[in-house]
């Protein structure tokens, strides 16, 4: 388990119980949408109100603790900030899945950087399609 009061306290917040308990839903599932963090969160403390649990979403992305991930047509899910990493995003079920960076993708994007000017301090790859559950779904 990750410790959470120093991360939070490193990114200049609090390290509020709801807070503490976001995260750790949040680590432990690894993708979650706002309604589920609320859902989960609620199990632990009844009395937390579903707009505490937003407006500590967008803080803690404010502050670099969370990162979104947008997906069409859906509800953006949030994870702990991680090393880069490529997102494979399904359209049709909202899963997400963590891939790592590889060297040719690298190579990409250090090319266009340089080829820019443009100093890079972070990325997000999210890579939109339908993944395989889906994809069988729809062929059975």
């Amino acid at each position: 388990m990750a410790d959470y009061a120093t991360l939070l306290k490193e990114s200049g917040l609090k390290a509020t119980f709801q807070r503490m308990s976001m995260l750790e839903c949040i680590e432990t599932q690894g993708h979650m949408s706002n309604d589920d963090i609320y859902d989960e969160v609620i199990k632990i403390h009844p009395s937390l109100s579903l707009a505490t649990v937003y407006k500590n979403i967008i803080l803690m992305v404010e502050k670099g603790v969370l990162v979104e991930v947008p997906i069409n047509g859906k509800k953006s899910k949030y994870e702990l900030v991680k090393d880069d990493h490529i997102h494979l995003v399904c359209t049709e079920c909202g899963e997400v899945e963590d891939k790592p960076h590889n060297e040719s993708a690298d190579i990409v994007f250090d090319s266009i950087t340089k080829e820019e000017n443009f100093s890079l301090s972070k990325q997000q790859i999210n890579l939109y399609g339908v993944c395989a559950h889906c994809q069988e779904a729809v062929a059975s």
